[in-house]
């Protein structure tokens, strides 16, 4: 008999829990041990319970994935989290392989796409929509620089951006729909994956050696 995996799942919008619960207990081999819709709520969730796998929302209300899979991560290594997204997925999918992310699925995807990227996790695989590999997948890379992989999210990379473009914090707080005091918490880890202490510092690091990709965000 196959071992039943144990599922957390976090969400902002509690109707869509309920039919991801429904759809993935279904199948004897999977049983949602807890749901929640803060961040808070679900890493306490996660740390005590360990599950075989997380079902992230990309986006809630405290911010966008990256952060919370880092702590999800810390608390849970084994578990595999897979990130729910409206946004396009093949933009962010390294930023989210590098912090221990097991894969990334459109919410529009079909109940039996979202099986099958249970079954290949289970299986030790991932897999990945045919048309991320029609539009040429291997050709997105990570933040470089100096050659040396710093691990900017592409949450972080935008934010960065912005602000090499003179933008302000709290202007940046409103395009990407978090609150003031997350930008400063992101700026506070990318001084530190950049090896700054200042925001000059920062802006002059990265827009001296970043090689720039396309943001996240239009």
């Amino acid at each position: 008999m196959a071992k039943v995996w144990r599922v957390v799942i976090i969400d902002s919008h509690p109707t869509s829990m309920l039919g991801t619960k429904l759809i993935l207990e279904e199948r004897e081999e999977l049983r949602v041990t807890g749901m929640a819709s803060t961040w808070d709520e679900g890493l306490m969730l996660v740390t005590e319970q360990k599950p075989e796998l997380v079902l992230l929302d990309y986006q809630m209300p405290e911010g966008t994935a990256e952060s919370l899979l880092e702590r999800i991560k810390h608390g849970s290594p084994d578990s595999h989290v897979l990130i729910l997204t409206d946004t396009d997925g093949i933009k962010l999918l390294h930023s989210i392989v590098n912090l221990g992310g097991s894969g990334i699925l459109s919410k529009q995807a079909s109940a039996a796409q979202l099986m099958l990227m249970i079954d290949g996790l289970r299986e030790g695989l991932a897999m990945l929509p045919m048309d991320w590999l029609k539009n040429g997948i291997w050709q997105v890379q990570p933040a470089v620089v100096d050659g040396a992989l710093y691990h900017l999210t592409e949450t972080e990379i935008f934010i960065m951006e912005r602000i090499v473009q003179g933008i302000t914090y709290d202007k940046i707080a409103m395009e990407i729909s978090v609150s003031r005091r997350s930008i400063d918490n992101y700026l506070r880890k990318i001084y530190v994956k950049l090896g700054v202490s200042t925001r000059a510092q920062a802006i002059e690091k990265f827009a001296l050696t970043t090689r720039q990709k396309s943001p996240v965000f239009s």
